[in-house]
């Protein structure tokens, strides 16, 4: 299926920039937002016609808007809207200042917010269209020297599971992608760390980001793959609320569930024992 009009946040390198290179070879329309003005060539050129790159930061609500509002006065109409723009972050959730903690949510939640904000009036109008959510593995299972970055995607797909339930009705789908290690540059370029560094957090916290940094480049997950699979949940009929990618996230998503249905199992008994007696 083609003819689609896609709007892809975050399309200067990474997931973001293959997707859209494998929407454009289909003859898909796609919109993308960069940060950098010399970015905006680039993009434009790699299939003039197909791709159109607008300058936008998801964090300036304004600029948000007026981007969006842009993009349908030029093309119409959107059908995909993929919130990919983010980063990750490294740190012992006490090495992380309140500061880190609000740039993080500000770009990874709060900018997925606000683009879903401007995006949605045009997609209810249609009555159709879907919203994909590059969320993480790391969304739905925390991991010590991430909690940061689980907490900004734990809070995007808490809000999208909620949103997908009130757009159903409308005609509009919301699917959450939750990627495994994948060879782009978010271990590299796209990732920063806590300025704080605690010798109590060496044994937990340093090994994650040792073991992160460690595989920058040699990520099992090939990217090009990745973008074909969300081709593939575009098309569907019945498209999947919430998508692992790869098999170490699958493996990943499986071991969380397994642990908490240990733990309903262990304290069921006890912990059902609520309710008044009348």
């Amino acid at each position: 299926m083609s003819g689609k009009v896609w709007f892809i946040t975050g399309v200067s390198s990474g997931f973001g920039r293959v997707l859209a290179e494998e929407v454009a070879k289909r003859g898909d329309k796609v919109i993308g937002t960069v940060r950098q003005h010399r970015q905006l060539e680039e993009f434009n050129a790699i299939s003039p016609g197909n791709t159109f790159a607008y300058i936008m930061d998801v964090t300036n609500a304004e600029g948000v808007k007026a981007t969006v509002d842009a993009a349908v006065k030029h093309l119409g109409r959107i059908d995909v809207l993929v919130n990919n723009a983010g980063f990750g972050f490294l740190g012992a959730v006490e090495e992380a200042t309140v500061k880190e903690f609000r740039e993080v949510m500000e770009t990874n939640f709060f900018g997925a917010l606000q683009v879903t904000h401007a995006v949605l009036p045009y997609l209810r109008r249609q009555g159709s269209g879907h919203i994909v959510q590059m969320s993480s593995v790391a969304g739905f299972r925390s991991t010590q020297g991430f909690g940061v970055y689980n907490a900004s995607k734990f809070a995007l797909e808490g809000m999208s599971e909620a949103l997908a339930q009130e757009v159903a009705p409308l005609g509009i789908k919301v699917s959450i992608i939750e990627p495994g290690p994948f060879r782009t540059n978010f271990a590299g370029s796209s990732i920063k760390n806590a300025q704080q560094e605690m010798p109590e957090y060496e044994e937990t916290a340093r090994v994650f980001k040792n073991t992160i940094l460690g595989y920058a480049g040699q990520q099992e997950g090939d990217p090009v793959k990745a973008a074909q699979v969300l081709l593939q949940v575009v098309d569907s009929g019945n498209p999947p609320l919430r998508l692992p990618l790869g098999q170490t996230a699958f493996d990943a998503v499986r071991k969380k569930l397994q642990q908490v249905e240990q733990n309903l199992s262990d304290w069921e008994s006890i912990a059902t024992k609520t309710a008044f007696k009348d």
